[in-house]
This record gives structure tokens, C-alpha cells and sequence, in this order.
């Protein structure tokens, strides 16, 4: 295990934060802890960027409006849900290219090794960044994070 790798174990281990963005899912394959950490492994994506909404769920259930997205699309070699507390998923029905069906999740949170993990697919296009329904979205990521709030 590299220098690095042990002192990410550690941190979390302590009650430490985790907040992954896009392409955290698409790194470390040769090392589990990480794949756990995330959640779930980049498997591909449709080709450029596409339209389809975000809906926001609560224990397996539609919460909120819905708002719509234009990003690079991840499909995941597992899914996530089972082990990781969903927060958002995508409609493939709205595009082309999606390979998880009807329950695609996009974004989730979870309790991991002593600390707090959360993730999102989202955030290839820097022009998602620009959309207040993201930024309260990378918000709420990072207060559950760094244990400020029990709601991811």
C-alpha cells in the first residue's frame, strides 16, 4: 500500500470526510478500500454530454422536484444501492447510452471505516457547477462530510 494510501485509511478511520466528485469513481481499481469508500467503480459513458434530470430521493423514494442536468452521464459496474444511501438518480429514458435501467443512482452517502462518505457522478461540464440545484447538491455533500449534518 503506498504512503499516501495509508494515510487516507487512516483519516477516515478517525471519523474523517469523504466527498467524491465525477471521476472518483474511475481510479484506484487495484484497491478495495477505495472502491468501498466511493461506493461504486466507473464502468463506461454515453459518448459527450446529454440531457436528463436529477431526482432527489429519501429512502428509496422521490423527494422534492426534480431538475434537470447536461453532463457526462456515468454508468457504474455495480449498483450501489444495497450499501450505500442513494440520494439522486438519473432518468435514462432521456438519453441514450444509459446501461442501468430504471434505477440508476448518480449520487449517494454512507457511513465508511469510522467517518462519512458522500458522491456524485455529476460534475464533468464546468457548467453544471454554474447550476444552483448542483451547488446545493456539492453543499449538502460537503456538511455531511465533515459531520455537520446527519442528512446527506
Amino acid at each position: 500500500m503506498r504512503s499516501s494510501s495509508r494515510r487516507w485509511k487512516a483519516s477516515s478511520a478517525r471519523g474523517g470526510g469523504f466527498v467524491g466528485v465525477h471521476s472518483a469513481a474511475d481510479t484506484e481499481y487495484d484497491w478495495p478500500w477505495y472502491g468501498q469508500l466511493v461506493g461504486a467503480y466507473f464502468r463506461n459513458h454515453p459518448e459527450g454530454l446529454q440531457f436528463s434530470r436529477v431526482q432527489p430521493e429519501r429512502d428509496g423514494k422521490p423527494v422534492g422536484t426534480f431538475w434537470p442536468v447536461r453532463d457526462e452521464l456515468y454508468n457504474y459496474r455495480s449498483n450501489p444501492r444495497g450499501t450505500v444511501q442513494v440520494i439522486a438518480t438519473v432518468d435514462e429514458r432521456m438519453y441514450r447510452g444509459g446501461t442501468m435501467g430504471s434505477d440508476h443512482p448518480i449520487a449517494w452517502c454512507h457511513a465508511f471505516d469510522g467517518g462519512r462518505s458522500w458522491y456524485t457522478g455529476l460534475g464533468h461540464d464546468t457548467a453544471v457547477y454554474r447550476n444552483r440545484d448542483f451547488q446545493a447538491h456539492l453543499r449538502q455533500g460537503l456538511l455531511y462530510a465533515a459531520g455537520r449534518s446527519s442528512e446527506c
